[in-house]
């Protein structure tokens, strides 16, 4: 079997390190036997870990997923989805239609239950994005659903314990503190992931190109260095137009077009944090010499001015 190129350990720490991690919906559901909660397709990906309890999940048209406890699995966004406890027969479900939108605020605890006995299978799930710069999706080219299968060793089910424990006690920084358990939660599931059997690019295109990763990352780590096609292309071992190809195909936009997101990306977190600095202080610390061209930038990502941006990122 050929041996698939992989990113390098020191290119896939930083990007791990640098990937933004953001849960919009967090829910327990809870299935007693003989039942099916029903899901309609989102825009964004969806994360459920089995607590306890076997059944199945299907996604779209796909073969059912048996669960079992300790599994992980990520459902591609836009495909609808089910989750299945099986009855004491060990088959068929009733239905029961269950939709997201109708969910409480973000931030708080949700619970959905279908069924009126003790449940049989308890899962947490959560619709996520994990981005970098305001629109590159780690997650985006996903076309069938991750699967896999953790220890008790690995703790993750105390890791998501103490999120739904965080969401429920709504104490101050509980936003903060849930991003940061779910995150090590996706990135542990990302190191499983990227070491095992399954293709890279039927899970992340964007990690399976090495030469590609390394030259992403040096842009995600120092986006206001003074990068350039002809710079990138060589850090990559590429030629000029092999590597902007290359690119375009991964991530699915330029590489001009994703440095100025993920510089914009820091200009507005320079901006929300820190009172100091001025503008045009701002603006050369993400590369840009000329304000102008700073908020014009700005502006395309973010479509206001940052003045604007302060006035609302700000308390």
């Amino acid at each position: 079997m050929t041996r698939l190129p992989r990113i390098s350990t020191t290119d896939l720490d930083s990007l791990l390190t640098r990937l933004d991690v953001k849960f919009v919906d967090l829910a327990e559901c809870h299935v007693s036997p003989g039942w099916r909660l029903s899901f309609a397709p989102s825009k964004k990906p969806a994360l459920h870990y089995n607590l306890d309890g076997t059944g199945e999940l299907v996604v779209g048209d796909n073969a059912p997923i048996r669960l079992s406890p300790h599994m992980l699995i990520v459902v591609p966004a836009e495909r609808p989805f089910h989750i299945t406890a099986f009855d004491h027969d060990n088959r068929v479900p009733m239905q029961k239609m269950v939709d997201l939108e109708a969910c409480e605020q973000s931030g708080s605890l949700v619970r959905f239950v279908a069924g009126t006995e003790k449940p049989e299978v308890i899962l947490v799930c959560g619709y996520f994005q994990a981005t970098y710069g305001t629109t590159i999706e780690l997650f985006s080219g996903l076309t069938s659903p991750i699967v896999e299968r953790f220890d008790v060793e690995d703790r993750l089910d105390q890791t998501l314990k103490s999120v739904i424990d965080e969401l429920a006690k709504q104490q101050v920084g509980v936003s903060a503190m849930t991003t940061t358990l779910l995150k090590q939660v996706l990135v542990m599931l990302l190191r499983r992931s990227l070491t095992s059997t399954s293709v890279l690019s039927e899970r992340f295109s964007m990690l399976s190109d090495p030469q590609i990763a390394r030259a992403f990352s040096e842009m995600v780590n120092r986006p206001g260095a003074p990068h350039s096609i002809r710079s990138l292309a060589q850090l990559s071992g590429l030629n000029r137009s092999s590597f902007m190809q290359r690119f375009a195909d991964l991530v699915g936009e330029s590489p001009i077009a994703v440095l100025r997101q993920l510089r914009m990306r820091q200009a507005a977190a320079t901006l929300a944090s820190n009172r100091e600095l001025s503008i045009d202080q701002i603006a050369r610390n993400v590369g840009y010499a000329s304000r102008s061209s700073f908020l014009r930038a700005f502006r395309k990502v973010y479509g206001m001015d940052p003045s604007e941006y302060v006035d609302i990122e700000r308390p």
